[in-house]
């Protein structure tokens, strides 16, 4: 039956419509002003002049940052660290969520697993121990060190647990009278129909491992083996002046501390903004269904 036309049905959609746009807006002008003050001059930035479009347009800001080894070589201990840990996250939390998200019948101890790991939601050994936990198994100063202590994020676990709850238990159902197991049903039937939670889980993971900066900070003892967040973080709090050259010296008479940290951050969020998109379609329903219990 066809939705009929009132003057309130009405009113609530252009309501709703003016809502979401002015939400948009907001969410979008300060990505606009931050560009535009990122490909700016620091007298036009010191001066307030930058709005929504470039003062006395220069690349020298983002020159500065990526005209250096140290910036590349940074750029791929954060690929290999988003690669490996959205990888390993993405196994681990499959392999908890999908026996977790069984019945007390079916996993006799299931609830003492589930407050095993909420519990460290709630309580946290602190950073100390973090770190002396860290050092004394053997990772610090290795890639492993960014990877291993975040690679099971129990918030993952619950999102995915509870999606997979959510499936209708009739699909498993036929998967074992045909001879399936357990591992058969997971990978054939349960994985395939939960793309909307998997692709939700895995934007969080790479948000997070792109972004992380203080681990790497406290973690490796060699600035060579930084990620770029951290390294970007050393360069706009230091601006890297012990390795400035002679060209250097020429940008920085058209930069300042405003328009580099306006070009870091566009920097750091620029790979979220290119896979965001293609994750958008998933994310909603992904986060609505994962977040509801049966």
């Amino acid at each position: 039956m066809l939705e009929r036309k009132t003057f309130s049905n009405y009113t609530f959609h252009v309501f709703n419509l003016f809502f979401l746009t002015t939400i948009a807006f907001c969410c979008v002008v300060p990505i606009i002003h931050i560009l535009a003050v990122s490909f700016s001059t620091s007298s036009a930035a010191a001066a307030g002049l930058v709005k929504f479009w470039p003062v006395e347009f220069t690349t020298d800001s983002y020159s500065f940052i990526l005209n250096k080894p140290e910036f590349l070589r940074s750029m791929v201990v954060t690929l290999i660290r988003v690669v490996l840990a959205t990888t390993l996250g993405m196994i681990l939390t499959i392999l908890c969520a999908y026996p977790l998200s069984k019945e007390k019948e079916t996993f006799k101890f299931r609830a003492i697993y589930a407050w095993f790991f909420v519990v460290t939601m709630i309580f946290s050994g602190g950073l100390i121990p973090w770190y002396m936990t860290i050092k004394y198994i053997g990772i610090l100063d290795s890639i492993w060190a960014l990877i291993l202590p975040s690679a099971l994020p129990v918030f993952n676990i619950i999102l995915l647990l509870n999606f997979f709850r959510a499936l209708p238990k009739e699909m498993e159902e036929s998967a074992f009278m045909d001879g399936a197991g357990y591992w058969r049903a997971m990978w054939s039937i349960s994985l395939p129909a939960s793309t909307p939670a998997l692709a939700t889980v895995g934007l969080f993971m790479i948000v997070t491992q792109w972004n992380s900066w203080f681990d790497g900070l406290i973690l490796m003892n060699s600035p060579d083996k930084y990620p770029l967040a951290t390294y970007l973080y050393t360069v706009i709090k230091g601006m890297d002046l012990t390795k400035i050259n002679g060209n250097d010296f020429q940008n920085l008479a058209s930069i300042s501390d405003r328009t580099a940290k306006a070009a870091q951050i566009f920097l750091g969020a620029l790979p979220v903004l290119l896979v965001y998109p293609f994750l958008q379609r998933y994310f909603v329903k992904g986060i609505v269904l994962g977040s509801v219990k049966e």
